[in-house]
Order: C-alpha cells, then sequence, then structure tokens
C-alpha cells in the first residue's frame, strides 16, 4: 500500500539544536501548561504520536504504560537514554499513516508537534482512531496558520497567502501550517468529539524573549491559556478530543497488528515479530520494535 511521504528525523540532532540550544524554554514551558489542562486524570495505557526524544513523555503522569511511537529509531533511542530503564515504557519505529497497533488498545493518544509534518492529515487522523478505545481521550496539536502574526503579514503585504483561507499552507516541504476550523472538521469525520481548545505560545517572538524573564512568560502564558480560550489566533493550538465511534471493534488481548496486511493478533516475540498472514518479519533491536516497510 502506498502512503505519502514521512518526515524523517533519523540522524537529527533536532532535540540539542531546536529545543536545548534553540532559546524555545518558553514554547517548551507553554506546552506544559496546556497538557496539565487537558490531560485525563487516571491510569491506562497512552500512545504517544511523534514522540521524538521523549521531551514531553514525563508528562503524562498517571499511566501505567506508555508507547512512544517515532518514525525515526535515533530520537527513539534518546529517548530510551532520557527517560532511563522503565518497564512502562515501549518503543516503536512505524509509519503513523499504519499504525502497528490493534483496535482499541489505548486509553488516550497524544499528537504534539506532529501534524504540521503529514500531507495527509485525515489518513493519519483515521488511523489513530482505530487504535483508540471508545472515550479515549485524544490530545492534538497543530500550527495554526490563523494566527496574529500571518494576519498582519498578510493585511500589510508581506505575505501572499490569506490565513483566513482553509488550505493548508506548505511553507517548507513536509510542515504545514493548517486552519483552525478545517483541522475540527477532521476530526468530526474521523470519529472525534472536540471538547476543549487552548491557544499556545501567544508571546513566541523574539521581542518578548528579549525583555521578559522566564518565569514572568509563564505566568503570562497561564493568563492568556484562560482567557482567550475561545480565540484561535495563536502560532500553536491545542485540542483536546474524545472518540466517539460506537462500532469500534475491541481487539481483545492482542496489541500489535502487521502494519503491512492489517492482520492481528502479531504475536510479541522479539527479536523477531512474524506475521502469521502475511509472513512479514519485524525486528526488534536494543528495545525497539521496527515496524517501517518503506525503508
Amino acid at each position: 500500500m502506498k502512503t505519502p511521504p514521512v518526515c524523517n528525523y533519523e540522524g537529527s540532532d533536532y532535540q540539542e539544536s531546536f529545543w536545548e540550544h534553540g532559546n524555545r524554554a518558553y514554547e517548551d514551558a507553554a506546552e506544559e501548561i496546556a497538557l496539565k489542562r487537558l490531560l485525563p486524570s487516571g491510569s491506562g495505557h497512552l500512545l504517544e504520536l511523534g514522540a521524538g526524544a521523549g521531551r514531553n513523555t514525563h508528562r503524562y503522569k498517571g499511566f501505567e504504560h506508555i508507547t512512544l511511537l517515532d518514525y525515526s529509531t535515533t530520537q527513539l533511542q534518546k529517548a530510551k537514554e532520557h527517560l532511563r530503564v522503565d518497564k512502562k515504557f515501549r518503543y516503536v519505529a512505524a509509519d503513523v499513516y499504519r499504525l502497528p497497533f490493534a483496535p482499541g488498545v489505548f486509553s488516550a493518544a497524544t499528537m504534539i508537534r506532529t501534524l504540521h509534518h503529514l500531507s495527509d492529515p485525515q489518513s493519519a487522523l483515521k488511523q489513530t482512531n482505530k487504535c483508540l478505545f471508545n472515550g479515549a481521550v485524544f490530545i492534538l496539536e497543530f500550527a495554526n496558520k490563523r494566527n496574529i502574526k500571518s494576519i498582519f503579514r498578510y493585511w500589510f503585504n508581506k505575505q501572499e497567502w490569506s490565513p483566513f483561507d482553509r488550505e493548508a499552507i506548505e511553507f517548507v516541504e513536509l510542515n504545514f501550517d493548517f486552519h483552525p476550523t478545517h483541522v475540527k472538521e477532521w476530526l468530526a469525520q474521523t470519529g472525534f468529539n472536540v471538547e476543549k481548545q487552548i491557544p499556545v505560545s501567544y508571546l513566541r517572538t523574539g521581542i518578548f524573549k528579549r525583555v521578559l524573564p522566564l518565569p514572568v512568560m509563564r505566568t503570562l502564558e497561564h493568563v492568556l491559556q484562560l482567557t482567550l480560550s475561545w480565540a484561535a489566533y495563536s502560532p500553536s493550538i491545542f485540542l483536546r478530543s474524545q472518540v466517539v465511534n460506537q462500532n469500534k471493534p475491541e481487539s481483545g488481548s492482542a496489541f500489535f497488528r502487521c502494519p503491512a496486511c492489517g492482520h492481528y493478533p502479531l504475536a510479541d516475540t522479539p527479536p523477531i515479530l512474524v506475521c502469521g498472514q502475511c509472513g512479514h518479519e519485524y525486528p526488534v533491536k536494543d528495545g525497539i520494535y521496527d515496524f517501517r516497510l518503506d525503508l
């Protein structure tokens, strides 16, 4: 099955160059605040889609199990080093368009700083819905094309594309900004009911970072997220939704499925998982399950 291209961070120093040395402490703090407001309480098994090096993983409190999924094995290896040895974590390298999980196995999922790399978001959202059980919570973050900066740039003829147009804008290859209304429509069409919206990172400009200390920016971010939750003009938006597909099949004791043919259950037998239907083999190396098909 041919799928859209995947943005691959294999071998990238993204965690170090963008987050640790890229003056992104405010953005990281803003996302932490939003997650605290949106994460469900209770236990269960959470799927972190586009986990990267595990920057947000330690924030998912209360979950008994967390599966980190990313297309890059080197990013997942960094996550392993960051999170240290803990049996609650499972590491899976896979294509978000062909998730290797049986139906209804997760009680929650997050997708942060990932949707903007997807040329076919609806296909990825459909896959996500399939592996969540009814009533599961899904937290989605996306890059908002209708943000204040792009609006002013458009009004003053500094950019050609309209931030009010619903079509996605690909400003760099496999880097998209989306219109909030369009994203909410995709969620509704793929079996999710949007419950809450939080605009994030209104202060994401150099001038604020230069003149305001981080604790002050954190306080302002708290206030802005509370008072402007109705608005959708920030560069980043978090949405909390719930799975409402009442006809979802249950997987029973199955966890993995074959991404090549869709068969499940797929026995968890490291160092090699073998599909009993199509015979496809999936290696497990250094604790990372590798379900990638297009290498």
